[in-house]
């Protein structure tokens, strides 16, 4: 074979692997969203934003994919996920019975030192001292939501599922319940968002201190993945750098700190 036709061979094989390559699909992430002011808000029209997002496409700046945001209730998008209908959710807490089905990107990104607490409506005469008090009383929950260990796991507790937490709400002021369950620090600031009368409602005495992790989860589906493998190494690299931080701090949460948090 003469030099000239060689050198045409290579060229085209050369040619035919760059087209694979070109052709080849960018890789996708679903990620469900919902609506949790103010870590994640979905507007009238249909926009999408919140800290997810935000580490989202600073991962998405380091690693070419896409982003599919899926706007849904807390619920549904917890199914989905279970079921690996999308690929990803933010904002969840870690439990025992959730580890085997999903998986927990280290570190946490959402830190909250903060307290359950339960509200209930101004007129009423209901008191709620300690946890005792829970018992009899009918309290709305979120579905698929996760609090605190004695509260998630009591049978003897009657609790109402709701699929938002503007629906707990409303259950709440419609007399249909007599407790809502919630975050402290978020609570009232997620009512003002909600257009919610925070005035008609009372915070009980009694409450459960905590630290609240909120992590970025991923289906178990798509956790073993090439994309789920660059995801979960250079989330610890917005860690490490102070970068997650610093996306953070707008939500008004707390540093991520690696020797705490222990993800070297």
């Amino acid at each position: 074979m003469h030099l000239i036709d060689k050198i045409l061979l290579l060229s085209l094989f050369a040619l035919s692997f760059l087209m694979k390559v070109s052709a080849a699909p960018i890789p996708r992430l679903s990620l469900a969203v919902d609506h949790a002011p103010p870590y994640s808000q979905i507007s009238e029209e249909g926009d999408i934003t919140g800290a997810i997002v935000d580490i989202a496409e600073a991962i998405q700046a380091r690693v070419p994919f896409k982003i599919e945001l899926v706007a849904c209730p807390f619920p549904r998008c917890l199914k989905m996920l279970e079921d690996g209908e999308v690929n990803a959710m933010g904002g969840l807490i870690r439990t025992v019975e959730r580890q085997t089905q999903m998986h927990f990107l280290m570190p946490p990104y959402m830190i909250l030192s903060s307290s359950f607490v339960f509200y209930g409506r101004h007129d009423s005469e209901l008191a709620v001292q300690n946890y005792g008090d829970l018992y009899g009383k009918k309290v709305a929950v979120m579905r698929g939501a996760a609090h605190f260990k004695r509260f998630d796991q009591d049978k003897k507790l009657e609790k109402i599922e709701a699929l938002s937490e503007k629906n707990a709400i409303d259950m709440l002021l419609k007399g249909r319940v007599d407790l809502v369950v919630a975050v402290e620090e978020t609570a009232e600031h997620s009512m003002s968002v909600l257009n919610q009368p925070i005035n008609k409602l009372k915070k009980m005495s009694y409450r459960y201190d905590d630290v609240i992790y909120g992590y970025f989860v991923l289906s178990r589906q798509f956790k073993n993945t090439p994309l789920a493998i660059e995801i979960e190494h250079h989330m610890k690299l917005l860690a490490q750098s102070g970068e997650l931080t610093d996306l953070v701090a707008p939500y008004n949460l707390p540093p991520i700190e690696q020797p705490t948090l222990g993800f070297y």
